[in-house]
C-alpha cells in the first residue's frame, strides 16, 4: 500500500494550494474564502521515485461553531488517523494563533509523525517568520510558499524520511471503472457516496452546496476496482452568482470527461427537471455511459400521486434523448437499491466498451436495408455500401455511402435503434459517421481532406497520427480490404477522437462502381 500524507491546518492557510502544487495540477478548489474544502480529497502523488497518497482536508477548527464545521473537523481527524505522515500547515503572516495551538495539541495526541510547514514565506526575507513556530514543540519546521513552490524540496525530503520502512506492495488492478456522481444540489449525492463506501467519507448537510471539490474515492467490489467521484451540485447558470460555486460547477463538468460512467441523481419527489435534462444531454454529448438514479424513494412512497408509472411517463416526455439509459429507484438514506449500483455500473461500462466485428456489422446492415429501404434524395437512391466500427468509448461506427448528405435523421435513428435491439448497448450513446467512398481513379484523402501520397522513404512526423496506413504505388485494390485487426482500439477517455483514413474498394451493397452490373442488397432470407 502507498504511504498516506495528510495536509491539515486551520481554515484558509493554503492547504488546497499546497495540495495542487504537489500534484502538479489544479484538482482542489482554491479561494480566499475559508471553508471551501470540506471533504477529504485523495489523490495519488509522487516525489522523485517515491509514490504516496496525498490527502487534502477541510479547515481544522478546534471549537467548531456550527454543524458544518464540526463535520469538517471530523473529516480532518479521520485523515490524521489514516495518515503515515501529517503536514501541519501554518500561516507565517498571522503567526501562532490560539486555534493553531489547539490544533497542534490535538494532532500531537495522535502520535503520528508531524512536520510543521509554515506557508506564505514568499521571499527569503520571510523565512525568519517561521522561527516562532518551533514553540509548538515539533521536531521539524520548514518555511515554504505553496503559491510559488519555495521550500517544497526541503518539505518533501522531511516527509519522505518519515515514511514507514516496510510496506506491503500495492496490487494494481487493471481496468479501473471511473464513475461520476452528478446532479442538482441537495439530491443526495454525498449520502449515496457514503452509502457505497460504507463510511462517512463525505460531509452531508441539508444546506445545498455542501460539496465543492470533485473528490475521488477508490473501492473494490467482486475483484473490480471502481473510482467514485463525488461532484458539486449543478444549478442553472442564471442562479450561479457565487465565484466559488462557479469554480465548483466547472470542476464537476470537467469530471465527466475523465469518467466512463455517469450516475445522474434525481429527486424522486420532484421528478426530472429542466436542469436534469440539461445534465443528461451534456453527458450524451460528451459520449459517456449514463444511468439515472431516482433517489429519495422512501419519501416517494409516502406520496400518493407519485409512483413508477408516473415517473416513467415524465422520463419519456422530459428526457427523450436519454431513453437508452437504465433507471434505478433507490434511497441513499435507507440503502434501498444501492446494492445494485456497482453491478449496474459494470453493465453500462461493458456496453460502453463493446466492439463488434466488421463481418457481423455488414450482415446487420444488409438485414436493416432489406427490412427498411433508405429514403431517396431527389429521386436518387442512397446506397449504404459498407459498415465498420472505428472506436469504442463510446461505440462509434462508420458507414460508407454514395452521398452522405442524403442520409436523413430518421434513418440514422432507425439504425441506432436496430443496433440496440441486436447488440444491447444499454446505457451508452451510439455514434454513426457517414462518409463517401472513394471513386475509381480518385486520389486518396485522409479525414482532413488532404491527399495521401505514396511513401517516398521519408516520414512526416506531424501527419503520422492522421494516416493509419499508406498505400504505395502498384498496390492492388484487393490489398485495401480492412479487417477488424486494423481498427484502432484506443481508449477514448479524454475525449480524443481517432482519425481514420478513407477505406478502399471493398465489395459493397449496391455499388455500381465495383462492376458494370449493379449488385442488389442481399435479401433478409
Amino acid at each position: 500500500m502507498l504511504p498516506v500524507v495528510a495536509i491539515v491546518g486551520r481554515p484558509n492557510v493554503g492547504k488546497s494550494t499546497l495540495f495542487n502544487r504537489l500534484l502538479g495540477e489544479k484538482k482542489a478548489l482554491v479561494h480566499d474564502r475559508p471553508g471551501v474544502t470540506r471533504d477529504r480529497n485523495y489523490s495519488p502523488a509522487a516525489w522523485l521515485e517515491h509514490e504516496f497518497m496525498l490527502v487534502d482536508t477541510g479547515g481544522f477548527e478546534p471549537e467548531p461553531g456550527d454543524a458544518l464545521f464540526a463535520s469538517m473537523r471530523a473529516q480532518s481527524e479521520t485523515a490524521v488517523q489514516e495518515a503515515d505522515v501529517v503536514i501541519l500547515l501554518m500561516d507565517a503572516q498571522s503567526g501562532i494563533t490560539p486555534p493553531d495551538e489547539a490544533t497542534a495539541q490535538l494532532i500531537r495526541m495522535s502520535g503520528k509523525p508531524v512536520i510543521v510547514a509554515v506557508n506564505k514565506c514568499d521571499e527569503p526575507m520571510h523565512d525568519d517568520l517561521a522561527g516562532e513556530f518551533w514553540a509548538l514543540g515539533f521536531d521539524e519546521v520548514v518555511p515554504i510558499s505553496a503559491e510559488h513552490g519555495r521550500g517544497l524540496w526541503e518539505l518533501m525530503t522531511a516527509v519522505i524520511a518519515r515514511f514507514p520502512k516496510e510496506r506491503e506492495p500495492e496490487v494494481e488492478i487493471e481496468g479501473e471503472i471511473r464513475i461520476a456522481v452528478l446532479g442538482r444540489p441537495n439530491v443526495g449525492k454525498s449520502t449515496l457516496m457514503n452509502r457505497l463506501l460504507g463510511e462517512d467519507r463525505h460531509v452531508v448537510h441539508d444546506m445545498p452546496g455542501t460539496t465543492m471539490d470533485a473528490t475521488d474515492s477508490v473501492m473494490e467490489y467482486e475483484g473490480q476496482r471502481y473510482r467514485l467521484v463525488d461532484t458539486a451540485g449543478i444549478r442553472r447558470r442564471a442562479r450561479v452568482d457565487d465565484a466559488v460555486e462557479q469554480l465548483a460547477v466547472g470542476a464537476a463538468l470537467r469530471t465527466i470527461e475523465r469518467c466512463h460512467v455517469v450516475f445522474v441523481v434525481l429527486d424522486g419527489v420532484e421528478g426530472p427537471t429542466e436542469q436534469d435534462a440539461r445534465l443528461t444531454g451534456l453527458v450524451v454529448e460528451r459520449g459517456r455511459g449514463l444511468a439515472m438514479l431516482v433517489n429519495k424513494w422512501d419519501a416517494v412512497r409516502e406520496t400518493e400521486d407519485r409512483n413508477v408509472a408516473v415517473l416513467e411517463d415524465e422520463f419519456s416526455r422530459k428526457l427523450p434523448h436519454a431513453t437508452f439509459a437504465p433507471v434505478l429507484y433507490i434511497s441513499a438514506l435507507t440503502g434501498k437499491g444501492c446494492t445494485k449500483l456497482l453491478d449496474l455500473a459494470k453493465q453500462v461500462y461493458d456496453s460502453f466498451n463493446t466492439r463488434i466485428s466488421t463481418a457481423k456489422l455488414n450482415d446487420f446492415l444488409a438485414v436493416c436495408i432489406a427490412g427498411h429501404s433508405p429514403p431517396q434524395l431527389h429521386h436518387h437512391p442512397i446506397k449504404y455500401q459498407y459498415m465498420t466500427q472505428v472506436r469504442v468509448r463510446p461505440p462509434t461506427f462508420c458507414i460508407f455511402v454514395n452521398n452522405p448528405e442524403g442520409v436523413v435523421e430518421a434513418y440514422d435513428r432507425y439504425l441506432k435503434n436496430r443496433l440496440r435491439e441486436e447488440y444491447g448497448f444499454g446505457g451508452t450513446p451510439l455514434r454513426i459517421e457517414y462518409r463517401r467512398r472513394r471513386r475509381i481513379g480518385e486520389a486518396r484523402t485522409d479525414v482532413m481532406g488532404q491527399p495521401i501520397v505514396p511513401y517516398d522513404g521519408e516520414i512526416d512526423a506531424e501527419r503520422m497520427d492522421l494516416v493509419p496506413y499508406v498505400v504505395g504505388e502498384g498496390d492492388d485494390a484487393d490489398d485495401d480490404v480492412i479487417d477488424d485487426t486494423d481498427l484502432d482500439d484506443t481508449d477514448q477517455d479524454e475525449g480524443e477522437l481517432d482519425d481514420v483514413a478513407e477505406f478502399g474498394d471493398e465489395p459493397a451493397f449496391g455499388d455500381d462502381s465495383a462492376s458494370d452490373d449493379p449488385v442488389d442488397p442481399p435479401s433478409s432470407e
